[in-house]
């Protein structure tokens, strides 16, 4: 049988293992034995029509959106290129006609 580490907390050497714990009795911390395997954080965005999207896609608007603060209206049907994912409200950034812009996968659908 493996010896138990030491207490992460406190640097102790006496601690022991209780079923699937470590237990240190010197500050009373218990820990895993065995390490949480780390989340997968991909993130997975779809579009209006449930596909997934990914970096590099060309997708088309699937309504007229005004831009917030501003007379400009991205027009129904507007194909957009190398679209990238990032993470917020607005999953997705873009360019479109030289301007960048941060839209709602919602609003669109994979070309």
């Amino acid at each position: 049988m493996p010896t138990p580490p030491p207490c992460p907390i406190c640097s102790m050497e006496n601690t022991y293992q209780d079923e699937d714990h470590y237990i240190c009795p010197d500050c009373a911390h218990e820990w895993p034995t065995v390490a949480p395997e780390p989340e997968d954080d991909t993130r997975v965005v779809l579009d209006s029509n449930k596909n997934p999207l990914v970096d590099g896609d060309t997708v088309y608007l699937i309504k007229d959106l005004r831009v917030k603060g501003s007379s400009t209206i991205l027009k129904k049907g507007t194909k957009i290129r190398g679209i990238r994912i990032i993470d917020g409200d607005h999953e997705i950034d873009c360019k479109v006609d030289g301007v960048s812009y941060q839209l709602k996968a919602e609003f669109m659908k994979k070309g």
